[in-house]
C-alpha cells in the first residue's frame, strides 16, 4: 500500500470513528465542503472520488515520533464539550491501535469548533 494510499484510508478510519462518538453532530467541514454543499444536488466533486474529510488533519510518524492527528468537530449543544473531545480521543486511539498494532500511540488533538 502506497503512503498516500494509507493514509487515505486511516483518515477515513479516523472519521468514521469520530462520527460514531455520541455528542459529535459532524466533522467540520473546509472550504470544499462549502462550496460543495451550494451546487445543485447531482454536482459531484472533480475526479468522481469521495472527498477527504476536512476535519481530519493526519500527519505521519517522523522516525522516532508517533502518528500525529489533529481532528475538528462540531458537537451537539447538550453535552459536555470536554466529555465530547475525551470520547473522540478514546475513539481514534482505539482505532489506531488496531489499524496499525506495535505502533506508538498517536498524538491526537480534538478541538471543537462550534455547537448544535
Amino acid at each position: 500500500m502506497t503512503d498516500r494510499a494509507l493514509r487515505t484510508t486511516l483518515t477515513g478510519e479516523i472519521a468514521a470513528a469520530v462520527e460514531a462518538v455520541p455528542g459529535v453532530a459532524f466533522l467540520r467541514p473546509g472550504l470544499g465542503g462549502r462550496l460543495r454543499s451550494a451546487l445543485p444536488r447531482g454536482a459531484s466533486a472533480a475526479g468522481g472520488g469521495r472527498a477527504v474529510p476536512a476535519g481530519v488533519r493526519l500527519t505521519g510518524p517522523d522516525g522516532a515520533g508517533p502518528w500525529r492527528v489533529e481532528i475538528h468537530v462540531v458537537a451537539r449543544g447538550h453535552v459536555r464539550t470536554l466529555d465530547v473531545a475525551r470520547d473522540v480521543v478514546r475513539s481514534v486511539e482505539g482505532r489506531l491501535a488496531g489499524l496499525l498494532p506495535g505502533e506508538q500511540p498517536p498524538k491526537v488533538t480534538v478541538t471543537v469548533t462550534g455547537l448544535v
